[in-house]
């Protein structure tokens, strides 16, 4: 008995080691290549392939603000093309596989795909014997599609097409290629191909429904990739209905997206409208169908219907990942009806929403900013704005609507520091006006609003303590209690963490844990904090009323810099803002504390515009007059009685002229300490030239020259919060960002 069983293990081993032969064309040897081919190697192959497929879908996030490429994969173009080597399937060496390990699911089905060509290719007198051998060529090419290999990964499609012309993969394989094609910009090659291959379906009809759906699919995207948009339409609106599964509610929505492009409303709403309405339609493209049907309304009384469905979705908790984009659609649609508070709301609890991105951030905060820049409150818009700024990634920076933005908000940077100078040296102002008597009873009030601030804001922390101690009176330990000791309860605790860290800030559990400074302090250091506890000087009236200044060249400055600021504001409501009732307002108010004669002259001009644009002809005639009788010869009054014609420019140069272009030589030929002294000579001629801000220029230039960085700096930033509406301005800003 044990004799049989050692012949039949011997037969047994004869047969497998005779099977393995890949040069013998046998049924034993193909059926054994055959099935250690699919059922081991290739089995592998596929499941790592079909792993790298779900972790592209996973880590892959649609950006549905634009339109969506077809295949939802992100390749980096600039390594496109480029060879790799040294790679898993880059070669059949079996040294080279065993050196590098695999680097991604794709890597590994790659390297399965090699294993089963190099281990099972039955190449018999030119023809390959194992039926599994033209899969795993697929799989090759597949998995190097997938590592952005397009050259190879176009190679093994090729071996399969000259070698297996009539396998049941062929028409994937030609696919498959073509997308490479793409790829790699050979679109017209690609359409090529595709529709060699459509056109022969047409005859034989081979072509499976999801065969076909992959061949229209590629051919839009290479026609995608020539601008042949109509061509793209006519391809995905055949490759819809071919098959049942997401490329087909991919390429419809797509469509969709094209439609509104090209402004085509009633398409782009019937396709969105069948998606949203059609049960079957995945999530993402249900929502967004709904969502770009906000984006192509037909008319406002539509809205009704739409607000009503977006609350329907709200309230689904399924939804909950899409709560930012419907609470943001929503407040567009309230803000097409006009209701304003409403629409800020929902912007709002878009922004609140837990799960957001900053992409779809940078909308809300842009709808906000506009909302309150229409609202005239600039300051509050520009915050916004800036919130804009700061969400938005590197990726989307040169975007035009960003561009746009930035420019609007440095507008209202500009506007924000005038208003602070305006308001400071009002009040400053203010105060150095009053008599001591009015003064002490201002600070008085003062200190009182402030005591009762930060008795308040006591009383909160108190009642927030007691709310969070009055669950700690139970003693019991057990389960039955649970909630009523301290540290079984969530909430209490939560209160005592907030308390804790507002009082004490974070510490570590550690010995003295009050102690900052865990060195032992002396008793003159105990007595400095005692004197620092004991400070109370914000609620004496004496620390305020040394503040404020007394010297009337101080005054002086505080007053001048105010209406330099209030006329800076005139010229930014009326030309930037086109906002005529806030010019008008900053004028008149300048006109009342302005000291300078020769800006009396441009205050009216800019006035008489305005009360023409808001069609008060009262009150422009009234500054017409002005001018026309008390600066007729004027350029203002020439140009008020000759509109239509142009003024020709005084061709004697001034004085003032000839001394900018002497000091400008000493500058060109080095003398920049000479040139200094010359300007600050000249700053009681120059103040009302119309140069006075190229000689600004001009020294902040020479102190650049022979001063530290640092003066250099300063000087630029005078010269640019000074005249920030003129160019010397803004060429001062450009170097202060350059040094930076």
């Amino acid at each position: 008995m044990k004799n049989l069983f050692k012949v039949f293990a011997l037969i047994v081993s004869v047969i497998v080691v005779y099977s393995c032969s890949t040069k013998k064309d046998t049924v034993i040897n193909r059926n054994f290549h055959v099935l250690n081919t699919k059922y081991n190697v290739l089995f592998n192959g596929e499941q790592a392939f079909e792993k790298g497929i779900k972790n592209i879908e996973t880590n892959y996030t649609d950006n549905f603000w634009r339109r969506l490429p077809l295949e939802p994969i992100k390749f980096d173009e600039r390594n496109i093309g480029e060879l790799k080597f040294g790679n898993p399937g880059s070669g059949f060496d079996d040294k080279d596989d065993q050196k590098s390990k695999p680097a991604t699911p794709f890597d590994r089905a790659e390297e399965k795909a090699t294993k089963a060509i190099q281990k099972h290719s039955m190449n018999i007198g030119g023809y390959e014997k194992n039926r599994q051998i033209d899969d795993a060529y697929l799989l090759l090419g597949k998995s190097r599609y997938y590592t952005q290999r397009f050259i190879p990964a176009i190679e093994a499609f090729n071996y399969i097409i000259a070698n297996y012309p009539k396998a049941d993969l062929i028409y994937d394989t030609k696919v498959w290629r073509a997308k490479a094609n793409v790829r790699l910009e050979n679109e017209k090659l690609a359409i090529e191909t595709l529709k060699l291959l459509v056109d022969l379906d047409k005859n034989e009809e081979d072509l499976t429904g999801v065969q076909l759906q992959a061949a229209h699919t590629a051919l839009a995207m290479a026609y995608e990739k020539t601008d042949t948009i109509q061509k793209v339409i006519d391809n995905l609106k055949k490759s819809i209905g071919l098959a049942n599964n997401e490329q087909s509610y991919r390429n419809k929505f797509v469509l969709g997206q094209i439609y509104s492009e090209l402004n085509r409303k009633d398409s782009a709403r019937t396709v969105f409208k069948l998606l949203a309405g059609n049960r079957g339609t995945p999530r993402k493209y249900k929502i967004h169908a709904y969502i770009e049907l906000v984006k192509n309304l037909e008319k406002d009384s539509s809205s009704i219907g739409l607000i009503g469905r977006f609350k329907k979705l709200i309230r689904n908790s399924d939804n909950r990942k899409y709560h930012n984009e419907l609470y943001y659609h929503l407040g567009v649609l309230e803000e097409k009806r006009d209701s304003i508070d409403r629409a800020t709301g929902y912007y709002l609890k878009s922004l609140e929403a837990k799960k957001n991105n900053n992409y779809q951030k940078t909308y809300a905060y842009e709808r906000l900013g506009n909302i309150y820049f229409n609202k005239q409150e600039y300051l509050l818009a520009g915050s916004f704005y800036d919130s804009v700024i700061q969400a938005t990634s590197e990726e989307f920076e040169n975007q035009k609507r960003i561009r746009r933005i930035k420019r609007k908000k440095k507008g209202l940077d500009k506007l924000r520091s005038f208003e602070e100078i305006v308001k400071t040296n009002d009040s400053i102002l203010k105060l150095s006006a009053m008599n001591p008597s009015e003064r002490t009873a201002y600070f008085e009030k003062y200190i009182e609003k402030l005591k009762e601030q930060e008795e308040k804001k006591r009383q909160r922390l108190a009642n927030s303590q007691n709310f969070g101690s009055q669950f700690g009176g139970g003693t019991s330990f057990g389960v039955g209690n649970q909630g009523k000791w301290y540290f079984y309860n969530s909430q209490s605790k939560g209160f005592g963490k907030v308390t804790f860290t507002k009082v004490w800030g974070s510490r570590p559990l550690e010995d003295n844990w009050r102690w900052s400074d865990k060195t032992i302090p002396s008793e003159e250091e105990e007595e400095k904090v005692e004197v620092k506890k004991k400070d109370n000087s914000k609620y004496e009236v004496a620390t305020y009323l040394k503040t404020i200044p007394e010297d009337k060249d101080e005054l002086k400055v505080l007053a001048k810099d105010r209406n330099e600021a209030l006329y800076q504001l005139g010229l930014i409501y009326k030309e930037q803002f086109k906002n005529p009732s806030l010019a008008i307002e900053k004028f008149e108010r300048l006109l009342v504390v302005n000291e300078k004669p020769e800006l009396e002259l441009p205050i009216n001009y800019h006035l008489y515009q305005l009360y023409k644009t808001v069609a008060d002809s009262e009150k422009s005639e009234e500054k017409k007059s002005l001018i026309l009788s008390k600066y007729t010869d004027s350029q203002f009054a020439k140009i008020i009685v000759e509109p239509n014609t142009k003024l020709t420019a005084k061709k004697e140069v001034s004085e003032i002229d000839k001394k900018y272009k002497n000091i400008y030589s000493m500058y060109k030929f080095n003398m920049n300490e000479e040139a200094v002294n010359q300007i600050d000579n000249l700053s009681s001629e120059i103040e009302n030239s119309e140069l006075i801000a190229k000689f600004a220029l001009l020294r902040a230039m020479c102190i650049g020259k022979y001063k530290s960085k640092e003066e250099y700096k300063k000087a630029l930033e005078f010269v640019a919060f000074k005249y920030a509406n003129q160019i010397e301005g803004q060429k001062a800003n450009e170097i202060i960002q350059l040094l930076k």
